[in-house]
């Protein structure tokens, strides 16, 4: 690295970030000291862990720790630690670039609002840039540990749009923050105040965090220990308050909000290991990004492994966010061997378990479940095809819009069938493209005629669940809208002897499979049904956006014999006038699906003209 002093600009995105941060966590600056002591236990852990084949990495045989140091002449706050360090490759990378995927449309979800955007920042992970909260300048000297005293490197930076960064000589490996305070924040120059903050935030770090008092006098410096430096994880259940856990969570998650739940559980015996899980409250803003870390912190005999073992849960519980500490896993465990590992596959059998009961007991709060939903609700149903095993268990969990309560996202399938009538054999329920299009779809009205609860599902995700959900309870589930409709004998067999029926499948026949009378319709002219074996468009768009070619099926058009229109068509002569009617029933059957008809314009002159014709 040169001597000399380099500038360099921000990355844009940071750049940004830090300006909307600055203003947004204002009301909440203490959050930047949990943040970069965060940062610091990270970095002991990773030294500690590569410590294990490298034990000269800990110089003077040091364990690691970290530090606070006030100046209040200097107006300054110093947190150090001795753990990893950086060279200055990693300064420019970590200090000066946000690598996280789907920084651009977490930046483009701020709203300007400094409450909700405070939220979202937070479930960001402001980490290191939680500095500029309360500091007009940051200075970072970091020396990776394994590297010469000549290897250490300074950053600097007002927080403005520059940093600069230049060699200099250190001699304790790990690295130091130091924050020139604002005016405003002098407040973090007072050694209660810093101890009221960490013992909110941070009591539970794993590494003995020290206050340096600044001598006075001929007096020594003091160092007073100020957190209980315990793996939380490993303490009795019953000395441990829901406020740690609350702060634990946040500490491992950079979340501002509580958690919604959580379990604390130690398994003993041939199969060893203590699993802390939480049920955060928010989803992260890359929840839907296939390359972004997720899964739970790994310890093995509480040496840090990595922060993402996907392996100890199945995709579809990816936003659940802990600690698993299995001491009976080889400290040198690698990402493969988790792949394929017994025991690992047997303690994410019992995980699995324990997150769905967790879920099933929060679904007794009405509320925080109703949150949960809202949040992760399309990522459970996941679960459906993906886990055989446990799909009772994940269809339990399944929330749903239904007939009888439209607009609320609440009906559970157990629900369904406590209410339904002893004589119904079966759950129905309809695919729409839009909460409303499936409220006021003509495909309900013989339900509501007969007093059936159908249930309402418009997620995108929602036709390739129930395709692998047939039953729930050994109840057929059948789709309202396709098929022949059977509701016992109260539905009359329809008249498809009708002429008209004739008619109109021969002026329909190149858009329609058929024209058939149908008992499902109380005041609709017409709806469209699917075969029980073609795809609906939920299905079809879900395979036109991954780029697969979808097969072409055409719909069935049921109609409705007693209704006027159909009756005023019967008596309507052929010729181009019946044509383009027979045209707009099935127009306007499609556009009651939520879909839009292939020739829209043709559509709209059919409509003109029939317009000019009334009037």
């Amino acid at each position: 690295m040169s001597a000399e002093k380099q500038t360099h600009g921000f990355q844009a995105e940071v750049s940004r970030l830090l300006h909307l941060m600055i203003h947004s966590l204002y009301s909440n600056r203490e959050i930047f000291l949990r943040e970069l002591i965060s940062n610091a236990s990270d970095a002991c852990d990773k030294l500690r862990f590569k410590a294990l084949d490298e034990p000269s990495l800990l110089e003077s045989g040091n364990d690691p720790a970290i530090s606070l140091r006030i100046d209040k002449e200097a107006g300054t706050l110093t947190i150090a630690d001795n753990g990893i360090g950086m060279n200055e490759e990693d300064v420019i990378e970590n200090l000066g670039t946000i690598a996280r995927s789907g920084t651009e449309k977490f930046l483009a979800s701020l709203s300007g609002d400094q409450k909700k955007d405070a939220q979202l920042i937070g479930q960001f992970g402001v980490g290191f840039y939680s500095a500029f909260i309360v500091a007009d300048r940051v200075t970072v000297e970091s020396r990776k540990a394994g590297t010469d005293v000549s290897a250490g490197v300074r950053w600097e930076s007002d927080g403005q749009g520059e940093f600069t960064v230049e060699a200099i000589e250190r001699a304790e490996q790990g690295t130091a923050v130091v924050l020139h305070l604002r005016k405003d924040a002098r407040e973090f120059l007072d050694d209660f105040k810093i101890r009221q903050v960490v013992n909110q935030y941070s009591d539970h770090v794993a590494f003995p965090i020290t206050l340096v008092t600044p001598a006075e006098g001929d007096d020594e410096e003091k160092a007073e220990t100020l957190n209980s430096a315990t793996a939380l994880w490993q303490r009795p259940r019953q000395e441990i308050s829901d406020e740690e856990y609350q702060n634990f969570y946040k500490h491992i998650s950079h979340d501002f909000q509580d958690a919604l739940s959580w379990s604390h559980n130690k398994v003993e015996g041939k199969l060893e290991y203590t699993s802390l899980l939480y049920i955060p409250a928010r989803a992260p803003f890359d929840l839907y990004h296939r390359e972004a870390n997720r899964g739970l912190k790994l310890y093995v005999q509480r040496v840090f492994i990595m922060d993402d073992a996907q392996q100890f849960l199945p995709q579809y519980l990816r936003f659940i966010k802990g600690v698993i500490d299995a001491p009976n896993l080889p400290l040198n465990v690698s990402r493969e061997l988790l792949q394929d590992y017994g025991p690992v596959q047997k303690i994410r059998a019992a995980l699995t378990k324990r997150v769905l009961q967790m879920l099933k007991k929060l679904g007794n709060d009405e509320e925080k479940y109703a949150t949960f939903w809202s949040q992760f609700g399309q990522v459970i149903k996941e679960g459906i095809g993906e886990d055989r095993d446990n799909q009772e268990a994940v269809a339990a969990l399944l929330r749903f819009a239904s007939s009888n309560q439209p607009g609320k996202v609440a009906t559970s399938l157990d629900q369904y069938l406590e209410n339904k009538p002893a004589e119904q054999d079966k759950i129905y329920y309809l695919l729409a493209d839009s909460p409303s299009a499936a409220e006021n779809s003509p495909h309900l009205e013989v339900f509501r005629k007969k007093g059936i609860e159908v249930l309402l599902l418009s997620d995108p995700v929602d036709e390739w669940m129930v395709s692998y959900l047939d039953s729930y309870k050994d109840v057929k589930l059948i789709n309202a809208a396709r098929g022949e409709l059977d509701l016992g004998e109260e539905t009359d067999k329809a008249d498809n002897d009708n002429p008209l029926i004739g008619r109109l499948g021969s002026i329909l026949a190149e858009r329609v499979e058929a024209v058939r009378a149908t008992s499902r319709l109380v005041d609709s002219p017409a709806c469209l049904v699917l075969a029980e074996d073609q795809l609906g468009p939920q299905m079809r768009r879900m395979l036109e956006a991954a780029g697969q070619p979808a097969p072409e099926n055409k719909p069935v058009l049921e109609v409705n014999l007693d209704h006027s229109l159909l009756q005023a068509l019967a008596e309507m002569e052929e010729g181009e006038r019946f044509d383009d009617m027979a045209a707009l029933l099935l127009d306007q059957a499609m556009l009651a699906e939520g879909q839009l008809p292939k020739d829209p314009a043709a559509t709209a002159r059919r409509l003109q003209e029939l317009l000019v014709r009334a009037l």
